[in-house]
């Protein structure tokens, strides 16, 4: 039962990011990343549910933070081709 629930849950996941931006994905990504991370180090402490709120946290604002840099990147990189296609 457990196996269905958790590939039922994972389909789920993988399909509603279809419609997200780039920086959504990621701070998602890394607010799942970073609560598995921390329950597993929560559990080796004694406290799982605190590892997992505390790794969430960190790894949502990573990842929020890592978009919003690669969105800066790519509107640089795009002004940068913009100006370079201006000037011939």
């Amino acid at each position: 039962m457990k196996k269905i629930v958790i590939f039922v849950l994972a389909a789920f996941l993988i399909t509603g990011c279809a419609d997200m931006t780039a920086t959504q994905q990621r701070t998602m990504t890394g607010g799942l990343g970073g609560a598995a991370g921390g329950a597993v180090i929560g559990a080796i402490a004694g406290n799982a549910g605190m590892g997992a709120a505390i790794g969430a946290a960190v790894g949502t604002a990573g990842g929020y933070l890592y978009g919003k840099h690669k969105e800066a990147e790519q509107r640089a990189y795009q002004q940068g081709r913009s100006d370079a296609q201006s000037s011939h």
